[in-house]
């Protein structure tokens, strides 16, 4: 008998779950706590983006200043991105065209309004992910990836937001390729439509880009082969990619058959061409899946922005979320 499996996008049946009425109001209590630890959280990451921004200038390769990843997202050009392509590079950009063209109109900027805005982007991805309760220690997770301003908190979002708009997929495919193996999720549990609409979606979005600029695409092809089977040990973690990208696929399996979609981020990470200490942050990604598993235990953690704001809600966590401990 074919397993069947809750599809992607697909509302909770108030049948199949426990239903939590929400705001969380009904325990002035939990909203108490949960306001301090978000006022913490919130403070904690305006003092790292305040210290990002101030200590990027004066820019210096190989300083402990901050912004590095973020460095060449500014700085190539769409002439030819790919002239420092090589993986483990200060100043290499590795990602597909049109990253840079999605961020042409924030390139414009000079570097520190530049570094400013991305940074606040983050931020926004990073209590996006960790809620207003566990803002605080998510914070001090992504911290590395904070400091350098690479995308992977970004591919975080992705993947969580893909569950339910599977198009979100084509930012990690269309960045730092691999990780999309995520998509085994999909495939395993025959769920075609979602799989189709990442797939196309990409496309669609390769399409467009190639025809504004055909020959970047040829050479961002080219990059990957050139640098596919590089190692790089210098502040990465020396995991070599042909272990690590097995296990990744056999915990995908795993999770897609046993309905485990906290496990998804962690087998991403898994995935990454190179671990770098800040790429840890992908591990974002697991909170808002096994929060609401989590929840039936510690109520609080079912607080999120909207309670706190007083906005009305109903909250359902249901059995069949993907968050099985």
């Amino acid at each position: 008998m074919r397993p069947t499996y809750p599809r992607a996008g697909q509302p909770p049946s108030s049948g199949t779950g426990d239903t939590l009425g929400g705001p969380r109001g009904s325990d002035p209590r939990l909203l108490s706590r949960a306001r301090v630890a978000a006022a913490v959280g919130l403070v904690l990451l305006a003092l790292i983006w305040l210290t990002v921004v101030v200590r990027a200038e004066p820019f210096a390769w190989g300083s402990i200043g901050t912004g590095h990843d973020a460095r060449p997202y500014w700085e190539a050009t769409l002439r030819a991105p790919y002239a420092h392509g090589v993986v483990g590079a200060w100043d290499a950009y590795l990602y597909s065209p049109v990253f840079l063209q999605a961020l042409s109109p924030l390139r414009v900027l000079p570097w520190l309004p530049f570094l400013a805005a991305w940074e606040t982007t983050l931020l926004v991805a990073t209590a996006a992910l960790a809620g207003p309760v566990l803002l605080a220690p998510v914070a001090l997770l992504v911290t590395p990836e904070l400091w350098g301003g690479n995308v992977t908190l970004l591919i975080a979002l992705a993947v969580v937001a893909g569950f339910r708009w599977p198009a979100t997929w084509s930012f990690v495919l269309l960045t730092k390729v691999t990780p999309g193996v995520g998509l085994l999720w999909f495939a395993v549990r025959r769920e075609w439509s979602s799989l189709l609409t990442a797939l196309g979606a990409t496309l669609a979005i390769v399409a467009i880009s190639t025809i504004v600029a055909p020959g970047l695409w040829r050479d961002w092809i080219d990059l990957l082969l050139w640098n596919a089977g590089r190692e790089v040990t210098s502040g990465s973690i020396p995991i070599p990619f042909v272990l690590r990208f097995p296990l990744a696929v056999v915990l995908l399996v795993w999770a897609a058959r046993t309905d485990r979609r906290w496990v998804v981020p962690v087998a991403c990470l898994l995935a990454l061409p190179v671990i770098w200490y800040g790429s840890l942050s992908l591990l974002a990604g697991v909170v808002p899946l096994a929060v609401p598993s989590l929840a039936r235990r510690w109520p609080i953690l079912a607080i999120g922005w909207r309670d706190l704001a007083g906005v009305s809600r109903q909250m359902t966590v249901p059995s069949g979320t993907g968050t099985n401990g």
